[in-house]
């Protein structure tokens, strides 16, 4: 058996404005099981990057352990990547990040990897407000280990094995609102048409983008009792709106349907279009968001969609005032100007 994907592609596949095909965003074949969400996260991530016309050279992918964050071999091979240790991706984006600030960074990872082990990480790179695109592929247990229930397993769920979890869930989206994150979006691995357009959204952001993607084990936690099931997010989804992202410079055609209408101007001139369906949410208001969230959980609802975005946050560079040129293009003469120099900062300290 083989993982590497066959060469040929049919000759008359649309390429983008890059000349690329999508073939050309594509990674290695996957090993996870079939019918893998994560499988589908995968896929939206090509279509989004294939679509916004982003050169994969300029794009970085980073991982931490677990089932997620062995996907970044399944997309954009032809960009960087790396895969860190348990819980502690959000420390190497960060140094990648300061050193070079020209790329798109895009982490990758599980509720395990960020809501257990990687908690304190993911609460700092939110804080840190660190230019990023952030997805946690969330399935409600450990797949790697068999199948026990993660941190952000629902109160009441039952696993493969018979037994009903105990305790509170962490609920990720409703936390990284809560800390501070600029753009929070919920998705499920099964809706490409709404995942696609948050995945492009969310790396036009300036600043910490989360998005939050309930992807069913398909092995360890889809069966009757799961709340991460397929079944079940199909049968208690519940949408903020339908949701449009629209490049810079191109000519909005969407069309909506009778309702609430509202428009999100991106710092790089590119719109998101919301088609509002939950009247009580107001996708720039902190609270309303919650509220929102917190409202849709007491009703067993799972609110997905764009929850919050503000749009005018400032990235780790600019809370910080780095140079503007990236620390690895500056030279030797700037990074180490000698004794004198050092000798004036000394002084200046005294």
């Amino acid at each position: 058996m083989t993982y590497v994907r066959p060469k040929f592609r049919h000759p008359g596949l649309p390429k983008n404005k890059l000349g690329y095909t999508m073939s050309f965003y594509e990674g290695a074949l996957s090993t996870l099981c079939a019918g893998c969400g994560h499988d589908s996260i995968s896929a939206g991530i090509v279509q989004a990057a294939f679509e916004m016309n982003i050169e994969p050279h300029k794009l970085a992918k980073l991982s931490g352990i677990g089932c997620s964050s062995k996907t970044p071999t399944y997309f954009l091979s032809n960009s960087h990547g790396f895969n860190s240790v348990h819980g502690r991706m959000p420390s190497v984006a960060t140094g990648a990040n300061l050193a070079n600030k020209e790329l798109i960074y895009f982490g990758v990872s599980g509720d395990g990897d960020t809501a257990s082990i990687g908690m304190g990480q993911f609460v700092h790179v939110i804080r840190r407000n660190l230019n990023m695109v952030y997805i946690v592929m969330n399935n409600g247990c450990y797949g790697l280990t068999k199948g026990q229930d993660s941190a952000t397993a629902d109160l009441g769920s039952k696993n493969k094995s018979g037994n009903v979890n105990l305790f509170e869930n962490i609920d990720l989206a409703s936390l990284a609102i809560e800390l501070g994150a600029g753009f929070v979006a919920q998705s499920f691995s099964g809706d490409k048409t709404q995942m696609v357009p948050l995945i492009k959204a969310a790396m036009a952001h300036p600043g910490f983008a989360f998005i939050n993607i309930i992807s069913p084990c398909v092995t360890f936690n889809n069966n009757v009792g799961s709340t991460k099931s397929y079944d079940y997010v199909r049968e208690h989804i519940e949408a903020t709106g339908t949701i449009d992202f629209v490049p810079e410079m191109k000519e909005i055609t969407t069309d909506y349907a009778d309702g609430t209408v509202k428009g999100v101007k991106m710092h790089d001139g590119s719109m998101l279009q919301l088609h509002k369906l939950a009247q009580e949410w107001d996708p720039e208001d902190r609270l309303s968001a919650i509220n929102a969230i917190k409202n849709a959980a007491a009703r067993k609802e799972i609110l997905t969609g764009l929850l919050y975005i503000n749009p005018e946050t400032r990235d780790l560079h600019a809370l910080i005032n780095t140079s503007d040129t990236p620390l690895n293009m500056l030279g030797k003469d700037v990074l180490c100007p000698g004794s004198e120099a050092l000798k004036g900062v000394n002084e200046g300290l005294r």
